[in-house]
Formats: C-alpha cells, sequence, structure tokens
C-alpha cells in the first residue's frame, strides 16, 4: 500500500457550515485506509493550510471536505498548482457542481430535465414568483450542501423569510418549483453506477436532520423501480454528472413527479463517508464494504 499510494492526506474540516460533517467523513475514511495499510495523515484544513502543506511531504490527497472551500474547486485549483494529486473530480467540474444555479442552468442548455427555477433577492415580486413557480416551492442557497438553508415556501410571506434564511449562506438563492413524488440518488465509483436508493423521509423533504441525525429515514436499495426505469434513472445520473465534467467519484440526487418523470436536483463531488451516508449504502448494495469503498475513492487520485 505504501508503494502503490506513498503518504496519503486525508483532508477534513475545514471552515464551512457543513464543518461538522466533514470531520465525521474524514475520521472514518481515515480509519478505513489505515485499515488497508495506508500512510495516512489526516489533516484539518484552516487558514494556514497551504503554508502547512510541504511539511506533511504527501505524495496525494483525499479531499473530505465538505461544502464551499473544499468541494467549489478552489481547493482542488490549490492542489493542482502544488502539484500534488488528489481524489475526485478537477476545479471546473467541482465549481461547477457545487453551485446549483449554474449547473441548473447548464443542464437546460443541453436540454436536461430540472425543476423550474427562479433566482431570489430583495427585490423579488414574491407573489409573482411564486404564481410563476406553481405555488409551492422548496429555497435553496445556491453553494452549499447538506440541505443547509433550505426550507418550503407556499405564500409570499414564507418565501421572504426562506430567501432570508438561505441568504445567510450565500449572496444567491434560488426557488425550485416543489416537485411532488419520490426523491432518489446515484452514487458512481469510477465507470460503475452503483444500485440507486429511494430517500423517504417524514420530514417535510430530506433536510439535514433527515440526513444526518434522524434514525427513522428509510432507505430503499434496491429502490424499488422497475427495470426500465431504473436504467432511465441511472442513465440521467451518468449524463448530468459526465456533462459538467465530473469524475471519479460523487452522487447525483433526482426527484420523480407523480407521472413518472425524472428531475435533476444536483451533483455532490464529495458525499458524505459518514455511518449515515448514502454512498456507503451503495456501494455495499454493489458488494463493497466500506474500506473497499475508500480504497476505490483513493484510486481516483492515481
Amino acid at each position: 500500500m505504501k508503494t502503490k499510494y506513498g503518504r496519503v492526506g486525508v483532508l477534513f474540516g475545514g471552515m464551512s457550515a457543513e464543518r461538522e460533517i466533514s470531520l465525521l467523513s474524514g475520521k472514518f475514511m481515515s480509519e478505513s485506509l489505515i485499515r488497508s495499510g495506508v500512510d495516512v495523515v489526516l489533516i484539518d484544513v484552516d487558514g494556514d493550510f497551504l503554508q502547512r502543506l510541504p511539511e506533511y511531504q504527501l505524495s496525494r490527497a483525499v479531499i473530505m471536505l465538505h461544502g464551499p472551500g473544499g468541494e467549489d474547486g478552489s481547493l482542488q485549483g490549490a492542489l493542482q498548482f502544488s502539484g500534488l494529486p488528489y481524489t475526485g473530480s478537477r476545479v471546473l467540474a467541482s465549481a461547477l457542481a457545487m453551485d446549483k444555479l449554474h449547473s441548473k442552468q447548464f443542464w437546460q442548455g443541453i436540454g436536461l430535465p430540472t425543476p423550474n427555477f427562479a433566482v431570489l433577492d430583495k427585490k423579488t415580486n414574491w407573489n409573482k414568483t411564486l404564481r410563476k413557480l406553481g405555488g409551492k416551492v422548496i429555497v435553496k442557497p445556491s453553494q452549499e450542501g447538506s440541505s443547509l438553508g433550505m426550507s418550503q415556501a407556499s405564500d409570499p410571506k414564507s418565501l421572504e423569510q426562506a430567501w432570508k434564511i438561505a441568504s445567510k449562506f450565500d449572496d444567491i438563492v434560488i426557488a425550485e418549483e416543489w416537485i411532488e413524488g419520490s426523491e432518489y440518488t446515484v452514487a458512481i465509483l469510477g465507470e460503475e453506477t452503483l444500485p440507486s436508493i429511494k430517500l423517504e423521509t417524514n420530514h417535510t423533504f430530506y433536510d439535514y436532520t433527515a440526513k444526518y441525525l434522524a434514525n427513522d429515514t428509510i432507505y430503499k436499495c434496491p429502490c424499488g423501480l422497475g427495470v426500465e426505469e431504473e436504467k432511465l434513472l441511472t442513465n440521467l445520473a451518468v449524463e448530468a454528472f459526465t456533462s459538467i465534467g465530473c469524475s471519479g467519484w460523487g452522487r447525483v440526487d433526482i426527484m420523480s413527479n407523480s407521472d413518472g418523470e425524472f428531475f435533476l436536483l444536483e451533483v455532490n463531488t464529495v458525499p458524505g463517508m459518514t455511518d449515515h451516508s448514502l454512498m456507503p449504502i451503495a456501494a455495499v448494495a454493489a458488494g463493497y464494504n466500506f474500506d473497499e469503498l475508500a480504497l476505490k475513492i483513493l484510486d481516483s487520485s492515481l
């Protein structure tokens, strides 16, 4: 392992709102790689990380930072400039995937289905925007993960309030039409598409609590779709992933409506790797245990 990979830095923590999840992902990943015999250094990325980087004498890096600063291309660019190989998508793909607004605009431009949306700001006509999007929306910060800052709105007052909440996380906020139906996620590992997962929660939507804290969230894998529907779902996920240049590993989140039509929500280029995370669940369904999954993710740095 030391000959193949050299000294591996697992980068975690960071300064985004998703720091606590990143700390868990980094812990699980580093412990797994150590079990496999990899020479691992666990590094909490802070403001002077780049100054300290040469001290670690790394051969490659595993990125386990979620959200802005770790998943948006900035860290990828710094590592690339430093000549250090790293896991996952490159700079442009990371930046585009992290930005919900621009990834949705890109998908619309190439004819891939994504829910209708509008950009919100203090000048927004809340009533008109709500009518345009069908009367019920989900409001999101454009560049944030783990459902942070997200909330539902179905009247002008609640839409304005939802914008105020989301704007605490990002200057760019979007309202997306509410898709009444089922939520799925498709994990991609190298050239392989892992079995899709259907998410079921008692919450209004698959929010932060449902993702990381609740014990009653149901993950159905296999997801219960027919063969043809499953094929459509996975093909759409792969097309969304590759169209914005993603590589290595990641996860695509998709909604279906009552007519069975699929709509792209977002691509995650550094999915969570905690004991509640979806990527390990999909890997198990594909026949990989956590340690095998961790090594395959590490392989994306080669």
